[in-house]
C-alpha cells in the first residue's frame, strides 16, 4: 500500500509539473500573438506599394487600362474581364486587411506604448498622426477605384460586419479635413519610425510634404466636379507640396529575398513568365513623337529592325514579335513611386490652366513635369523634346489635350495615374480593343464592388450601386464629369 501511495504521489507531482505554465508550451516563437506597432506599418507600407507596383492581373489591372501594356496570351484582363479572377474582390481584400486593418492595428498598439520624456512623446504623435497620412492616400485609391466605399463604418467589426458605403465626395472631404490635422500637428523637429519607416526613413518634414502634396492631387482630382473646393484645396497647398525629385514617396525594392523584391521582377523575370509586352497605343504615341523615353521604357526586338513596335492592344500577341519592357524597370530593385514632383507639376500645370492661383503658368508647369520626367529616367534631350512639334505648347489652348497626353506618357509604370488621367481628362484617344466586354467597347471608368458583397453585404451594396448611378464598369465616378 505503501508503494501504491508513494507512486501516486509520483504521479500527481509530474502532473502539476507539467500543467504549471501550460500556456508557455503553447506559444509559437517565431509568429508572435502581438507584435510592435511599428512593423504592423511597415508591413502596411510594404503591403500599399506592392498592391501599387503589381502586374499581376488578380490583383492590379491598371497598366492594362491604361494601354501602357498589354498581355501576350491570355487576353480577358486586357478586354476588361473583372470577373474571371474576382479582381474587385482581391483589390478590396488586399487594401482594407493587408493595409487598413494593419494601420489600424498599429494605430492601436502605439497608442497603449509608454512614454517617459518629452521627446518620446512627440515621436509617438508622430507616428500616431503618420499613420492617418497613409490612411488617407489608401482610401483615395479606393474611392478612385470603386466609388463609393465603406470608410466611416469600416474596420469597426465590434459594431457593424454589414458597413454602409459612404459617398465619394463626402468621403474626399473628410480626407482633406484629416490632412489639414496632419500638416498642423506634425512636429518637424521630432522623431518618428526612423528605420521602420520604408519610404522616408523617419523624415518628418518629409511626411509633411507628402500630405500637402496628398492634399493638392485631391483638390485636381475634383476640379470638375467642385471647381470652387478643389482651388481652395489646391492654392492652400500648391506652396508646400513637392519641390523637386528627391522629395518623391516611394519604395526602393531590395535585390533579395524574392519577397523584398519589386513585384514586376517577379512577376516578369523570377516567374520566368512572358504575360506582358508594351502596347501599341503607348508605342505609337511615342513613335509619332520620337519620344527618347522610349529607350527608357522599352526594348527593341531584332525581329523589328531597330523599331519599336507594341503589342495590338486586347488582341493575341507573339511575346518574341514586339518589343519588350524595358530592361531599367525588370530589375529586382527598381523604385515604385506612390507619388511624385512629376505628378505635381502635371496637376499644376492643369491648376494654372483653370485659373488657379498656384505659382507659375500653366506652360512653365507643363514644362517643368516633362523635364522631371526624363530626369527620373535618366534621358536627355528633354528641351528639345518640348520644343518639337506635337509636344511645343503655348499654354493657352487644349490644356487637357496637352497635359493630358504627357502626363499619360510620363506615368509609364504608374498605370493607376495614367487610368486616371484618362477617365479625368479623356486624354490620350484610346485603342478599342476587339473582345472588350464593356457595352461600348471603350476603356472602363470603374471597377465593380466584390461579387461577395452581394451575398456578404447585400442591403449595402444594392445601396451603393444605386447611389453612383448601377455597379457597372462605364458608370462614371463622381468627379468624372465629361
Amino acid at each position: 500500500m505503501k508503494r501504491i501511495y508513494l507512486i501516486l504521489i509520483v504521479l500527481v507531482a509530474i502532473s502539476v509539473s507539467c500543467t504549471k505554465n501550460f500556456e508557455d508550451w503553447q506559444k509559437d516563437e517565431k509568429h508572435p500573438a502581438v507584435v510592435p506597432g511599428e512593423m504592423l506599418f511597415t508591413h502596411a507600407q510594404k503591403a500599399l506599394a506592392d498592391q501599387v507596383a503589381s502586374s499581376n492581373v488578380n490583383l492590379n489591372n491598371h497598366k492594362l487600362y491604361a494601354q501602357h501594356w498589354t498581355e501576350t496570351t491570355y487576353t480577358d484582363e486586357a478586354n476588361y474581364d473583372l470577373i474571371n479572377r474576382n479582381i474587385p474582390d482581391n483589390v478590396f481584400r488586399v487594401i482594407y486587411r493587408d493595409i487598413l486593418k494593419d494601420l489600424q492595428e498599429a494605430r492601436s498598439i502605439i497608442s497603449g506604448d509608454a512614454t517617459t520624456t518629452p521627446e518620446a512623446q512627440i515621436a509617438k504623435t508622430n507616428r500616431l498622426i503618420i499613420i492617418d497620412v497613409l490612411e488617407v492616400y489608401s482610401y483615395q485609391r479606393l474611392v478612385d477605384i470603386f466609388g463609393n466605399v465603406p470608410y466611416s463604418e469600416a474596420l469597426n467589426i465590434d459594431a457593424t460586419l454589414n458597413p454602409a458605403y459612404d459617398d465619394g465626395m463626402m468621403i474626399y472631404k473628410d480626407l482633406v479635413v484629416r490632412l489639414d490635422k496632419v500638416i498642423n500637428t506634425l512636429d518637424a523637429n521630432g522623431g518618428s519610425f526612423g528605420s521602420a519607416d520604408i519610404y522616408y526613413g523617419g523624415d518628418v518634414q518629409s511626411w509633411i510634404t507628402f500630405a500637402q502634396s496628398l492634399k493638392f492631387r485631391l483638390a485636381i482630382t475634383i476640379a470638375d466636379a467642385d471647381n470652387a473646393t478643389a482651388q481652395a484645396w489646391g492654392e492652400a497647398a500648391a506652396a508646400h507640396t513637392f519641390s523637386s525629385s528627391a522629395q518623391d514617396a516611394k519604395l526602393v525594392y531590395e535585390a533579395a529575398p524574392l519577397d523584398n523584391t519589386n513585384p514586376i521582377y517577379q512577376d516578369l523575370v523570377a516567374s520566368g513568365r512572358k504575360d506582358f509586352i508594351p502596347a501599341n497605343t503607348i508605342v505609337d504615341f511615342m513613335n509619332g513623337l520620337n519620344d527618347p523615353r522610349r529607350a527608357a521604357y522599352f526594348d527593341l526586338n531584332e525581329v523589328n529592325e531597330g523599331e519599336y513596335v507594341g503589342g495590338i492592344y486586347g488582341s493575341s500577341n507573339a511575346w518574341g514579335n514586339y518589343s519588350h519592357v524595358g530592361t531599367m524597370i525588370l530589375d529586382a530593385t527598381f523604385p515604385i513611386q506612390l507619388l511624385s514632383f512629376t505628378e505635381m507639376e502635371f496637376y499644376k500645370a492643369e491648376a494654372a490652366a483653370r485659373g488657379w492661383s498656384v505659382g507659375g503658368t500653366a506652360l512653365e508647369h507643363y514644362e517643368a513635369a516633362i523635364t522631371a520626367s526624363f530626369a527620373e529616367w535618366g534621358i536627355e534631350g528633354a528641351a528639345d523634346y518640348i520644343a518639337s512639334e506635337g509636344v511645343a505648347w503655348d499654354g493657352t489652348t487644349d490644356w487637357k489635350k496637352a497635359i493630358g497626353m504627357q502626363a499619360y506618357l510620363g506615368y509609364y509604370q504608374r498605370g493607376f495615374e495614367g487610368w486616371t488621367t484618362y477617365r479625368r481628362l479623356d486624354w490620350p484617344t484610346m485603342n478599342v480593343p476587339e473582345g472588350a466586354i464593356t457595352t461600348d467597347g471603350g476603356v472602363p471608368r470603374r471597377f465593380t464592388f466584390p461579387v461577395n458583397e452581394q451575398t456578404l453585404n447585400a442591403d449595402n451594396y444594392y445601396k451603393a450601386a444605386d447611389a453612383v448611378g448601377g455597379d457597372l464598369m462605364e458608370t462614371k465616378l463622381f468627379w468624372d464629369k465629361f
